[in-house]
């Protein structure tokens, strides 16, 4: 059985909504609700779903970086919320976090060397001497020239720019990785560039990934398995080979025929949603699909269906199921 390195159990994250003449909290934002999974050492798992299902906010609830509603989380064995000063700093170390937008998340007044190296002086980690050192090779490790950083992010294309915040990211030595999107802001001649080089890294240093997208192709491409998200639920956890080839859930099914096929003689039968997505002010009760779901029945808008295996490493939540 693989090492378990993340569990997370019934994990809720609601951000409360202000209003009136004293800006009591009017509504919750149910980001994430009662999420359980396990991350395994190693793996690569992808976290789809549409925009606004709560895959962020799940990251940053992972690397603790948002105070959770309810639930819990353990790295280790060792919950994250109950974690002493010290053993949050040696966390920090072996977590890091690569974000979505290069162009937003990079300072645009610190040179690049600087900005690779603020993990290793927020950590206290070598001397000036020592921390430029391992600038070098890590500017050297992503692909990017020494003399780079003396230079400032404007004078960097976007893809380069992402290579910048791998490198920020793995000069800690991390063990798990949140990849937010990574390649979604970047030219589709430039992604296939960035997916090798996470790739090459995770083979080299054994790295642990959470890949959130919603590009399927690119999930494929890059992980190991998959757990489809909406609305803040998971819907559908399976291995990569399974979930593309036999999903059960009709979510699933949607997101995967929405998916383009680069051969024009090959006719693909596009799943069309019907309704809105719901919102996550006021979640559907039952289950969260269940406005849109081709095959709702009367039970799915009154109870919310568990998780349930229906095969080797195949999770669903659905009352077919």
């Amino acid at each position: 059985m693989p090492e378990i390195l993340f569990s997370i159990d019934e994990v809720k994250k609601f951000f409360p909504i202000m209003g009136g003449i004293l800006s009591r909290t009017v509504a919750w934002v149910h980001a994430v609700d009662d999420v359980s999974i396990d991350i395994s050492k190693g793996e690569s798992l992808g976290l789809v779903g549409e925009s606004g299902c709560g895959k962020s906010t799940l990251g940053r609830c992972i690397l603790n970086l948002t105070d959770l509603t309810a639930g819990s989380i353990s790295y280790n064995g060792k919950d994250i919320t109950t974690m002493n000063k010290q053993e949050k700093t040696e966390f920090r170390t072996k977590t890091s976090m690569i974000f979505q937008d290069p162009f937003l998340s990079l300072h645009p007044r610190m040179t690049i060397g600087e900005i690779i190296s603020e993990p290793l002086v927020i950590h206290k980690v070598g001397n000036k001497k020592e921390r430029e050192n391992m600038v070098v090779k890590w500017i050297k490790m992503v692909g990017l020239d020494p003399y780079h950083m003396y230079r400032y992010p404007y004078q960097f294309s976007g893809g380069q720019k992402q290579r910048i915040g791998i490198a920020r990211a793995m000069i800690i030595n991390p063990n798990f990785i949140v990849a937010d999107e990574p390649v979604a802001a970047l030219d589709v001649s430039v992604r296939a560039s960035i997916i090798n080089l996470m790739k090459d890294l995770q083979n080299q240093f054994n790295l642990t990934i959470l890949f959130v997208s919603h590009d399927l192709a690119v999930v494929r491409q890059m992980c190991n398995r998959v757990a489809v998200m909406y609305l803040g639920k998971l819907m559908e956890v399976a291995d990569v080979p399974e979930i593309f080839d036999n999903p059960l859930h009709p979510y699933t099914k949607a997101l995967l025929s929405a998916v383009p096929i680069p051969d024009p003689d090959v006719k693909k039968g596009r799943i069309i949603l019907k309704g809105d997505v719901a919102t996550p002010i006021d979640p559907p009760e039952g289950c969260r699909f269940c406005n849109r779901c081709p095959g709702a029945k009367e039970s799915c808008s009154k109870q919310t269906p568990m998780m349930a295996m229906v095969g080797k490493n195949h999770f669903i939540a659905c009352h077919d199921y």
